[in-house]
């Protein structure tokens, strides 16, 4: 009989070396075999919004492990320019633009340059965020402001000229929104991330549903706690100094049914999955990549048995 067995490989496709899931038999290495490790988005060209080395720089280099071209923004130069030009020390195509998301001439700008360099967009991720917050009585207006500036508006903005262009070019593109689970819950100390988190949910739903007679996709991903290794390992690996290790308030790997936290490259994976064909009957869809978080019973402590 024959067996199948999923493991990680590192494949070369185009001279690019990225790590990237396939698929063997126990019948050994055939000629065909690197069919079944087929590059999902090639050809494709995708904008990633948000590119620091932890979730935006992991999705993008997982897109661009899948064969995309893809187009780093953000607000801090550095992270755009480093994380493509680790896509292209890697013999991939990336370009770095630094953009403030919530300044709409500057959206506009930084699409006209994505139509001029590469003629359109199948794929935006719009990742721009700003963690952290304060209560509902200590929240400064300013501050609440600006992060439901960078967290809403800035989606909303690079979604309506991306789905623009795609429209204009007849492109049946992806857009994915990238959420929290502190969108789908209520956490004491967080206002202005859980209530602009959450409305990314229903923003999703409702662009899905303008959008879908265009054959655009709209889908959101929500990650959660993370573990930080990898992105510490990314941004060595991008030329920055390694930094100091910080704890955390919560023991969070605890509280997961999984037992541990998800890392960048599983967003990458669901965010790859979300922009590929593999999804093109889907739109305005959450897709859940948080180690059963939001499916737990509140009161259950994983590894203690029944609730």
């Amino acid at each position: 009989m024959m067996t199948i067995a999923h493991h990680d490989a590192s494949i070369s496709q185009r001279g690019l070396s990225f790590h990237v899931s396939r698929f063997t038999t126990s019948r050994g290495n055939r000629p065909d075999d690197a069919k079944l490790a087929r590059v999902k988005l090639a050809g494709k060209i995708a904008i990633v919004t948000g590119t620091s080395p932890n979730i935006g720089g992991g999705i993008a280099q997982g897109l661009a492990g899948e064969g995309a071209t893809v187009v780093c923004v953000d607000v801090v130069p550095e992270n755009a320019e480093q994380c493509a030009g680790w896509i292209r020390r890697r013999g991939g195509n990336a370009l770095g633009i630094v953009c403030d998301v919530t300044d709409e001439a500057e959206v506009e700008n930084l699409v006209t340059r994505v139509r001029d360099t590469y003629g359109g967009v199948d794929v935006l991720v719009n990742n721009a965020g700003i963690l952290g917050g304060a209560s509902v009585l200590e929240m400064p207006l300013e501050r609440w402001n600006r992060q439901l500036a960078v967290n809403l508006t800035g989606t909303f903005l690079c979604t309506k000229h991306v789905a623009r262009l795609m429209v204009e070019r007849g492109r049946r593109g992806s857009i994915i929104v990238i959420v929290s689970t502190a969108g789908h819950q209520g956490q004491a100390g967080n206002i202005g991330y859980c209530t602009s988190k959450s409305g990314l949910l229903n923003f999703t739903r409702a662009a899905a549903m303008d959008l879908a007679r265009h054959g655009i996709r709209v889908n959101s991903l929500t990650p959660t706690a993370t573990d930080t290794e990898e992105g510490i390992e990314r941004a060595v690996d991008w030329g920055r100094a390694r930094p100091e290790a910080r704890g955390r308030l919560l023991d969070f790997k605890t509280m997961v049914p999984m037992g541990q936290l998800p890392s960048p490259r599983h967003y990458a994976r669901g965010a790859v999955f979300l922009a590929s064909d593999d999804a093109e009957m889907i739109t305005g869809f959450d897709l859940r990549v948080d180690a059963g978080a939001i499916a737990k019973y509140w009161p259950w402590i994983p590894g203690t048995g029944g609730g």
